[in-house]
């Protein structure tokens, strides 16, 4: 893996919009209007072969003729001319490129090869990294960058994701909006094609405004490097992975999706589990744990409080703690005191902490803030089961 030049995609002082249009529902126009609303403090600027203005910015007809060159390129043409404009933005000194334009895989150019194959040639002299082809883009909300086209935007946060599917792309964008919930960065790879997964870990790894990273997988390429990037990352923050394709079905369609072999996913398991990545196997698991990466601060250790008003669910809870890489807490003995003054006398003494089925809401909140100011406690997981002889939605 590599970082050289990946600041110049994620942290750039000046974007270039190649392909940028005034045909309101194109893809060049809205990544132009999502740039121009995202607040990017430097210059945007669109190139378009014979407007004076595009978006009610002044363009310029080529990239030679661009005023100063743009540390990013966002090319949103049609496929057969990406070559030429990698080449043109290489010798022009951009150091990035974001491809949203689909197609360059399956194209021929006409000195032979594909045109991916004749991109990714013409940026090799210079140099110049490249994010896609065949991707939604990339939003940054931190600096103000939504060099994308998905139809909102990102609020700022500290979640990366990196998602090789642009439908899945834009349904996280969407259902994270609803729920307050920001990013980092949003990362949509396309046909990773130089910019892949074990780049983006290897970034998102050192990044001081990342706290958790995310990914939706349906091919790895270069798995040594991602292994490699994901094991050096996960030392220093949680990643959080889907890995499409489990089934036989699934992984046929992942291999037309992405041109990419889905892999056997037994192998996928185990290289995912040694490189310290926790799997989840749907959709609705990885919101769950975008929701809850967002929400809850990340704890500084291993130790864990179970407190609940019902025993059976607490040995549970308990049984659960001990199977995976967790443990329960030894709560200190004047934290046992403080809770026998709040809690009646058959509490269970121990973690974990058994408030008896009649606990009322003031019970839960009195116990569960003596547990926390236990130094021995990291975290605290807390169960509630709804009975007669108390309030469930007080609790």
């Amino acid at each position: 893996m590599s970082q050289r030049h990946l600041d110049a995609l994620f942290q750039p002082a000046s974007i270039a919009v190649v392909g940028a249009s005034a045909q309101p529902e194109s893809v060049g126009a809205i990544v132009l209007r999502n740039m121009l609303r995202a607040g990017f403090a430097g210059p945007v600027l669109p190139v378009h072969p014979s407007r004076r203005a595009v978006g009610g910015v002044l363009a310029y007809p080529s990239i030679s003729a661009l005023p100063l060159t743009p540390d990013l390129a966002v090319i949103c043409t049609p496929a057969p001319v990406v070559p030429g404009l990698v080449a043109e933005l290489g010798a022009r000194g951009t150091r990035a490129a974001v491809i949203v334009s689909a197609g360059l895989r399956e194209g021929r150019a006409a000195e032979g090869g594909t045109l991916l194959e004749a991109a990714l040639a013409a940026a090799r002299p210079h140099s110049l990294r490249i994010l896609g082809p065949n991707c939604v883009g990339l939003v940054v909300p931190g600096r103000g960058i939504n060099a994308s086209f998905a139809p909102t935007g990102a609020a700022p946060g500290t979640l990366a994701f990196a998602v090789q599917s642009g439908a899945l792309s834009v349904a996280v964008l969407d259902w994270a909006k609803s729920r307050g919930i920001g990013f980092s960065h949003f990362i949509s790879l396309g046909d990773a094609a130089d910019v892949d997964f074990g780049d983006t870990l290897d970034y998102l790894g050192s990044d001081p405004g990342t706290r958790a990273i995310l990914l939706y997988i349906e091919a790895v390429s270069g798995a040594r490097k991602f292994i490699s990037a994901a094991r050096a990352a996960s030392r220093n923050k949680p990643i959080i992975a889907v890995k499409a394709g489990r089934r036989a079905a699934g992984a046929r369609a992942a291999q037309s999706h992405t041109g990419a072999l889905a892999g056997e996913d037994l192998v996928y398991e185990a290289a995912l589990r040694r490189a310290g990545i926790l799997r989840v196997h749907t959709v609705d698991a990885l919101f769950a744990a975008v929701e809850t990466m967002a929400l809850i601060p990340q704890s500084s250790g291993d130790r864990l409080a179970i407190v609940t008003n019902g025993g059976g669910p607490g040995v549970l809870a308990a049984d659960a703690a001990a199977s995976g890489p967790g443990r329960l807490a030894n709560l200190a003995p004047e934290t046992l005191r403080a809770l026998d003054g709040v809690l009646p006398g058959t509490w269970s003494r121990s973690n974990p902490v058994d408030l008896i089925g009649d606990a009322t809401a003031e019970r839960y909140a009195g116990a569960l803030a003596t547990v926390l100011a236990d130094p021995e406690v990291d975290a605290a997981l807390v169960l509630h089961v709804p009975t007669a002889v108390a309030n469930s939605e007080a609790a």
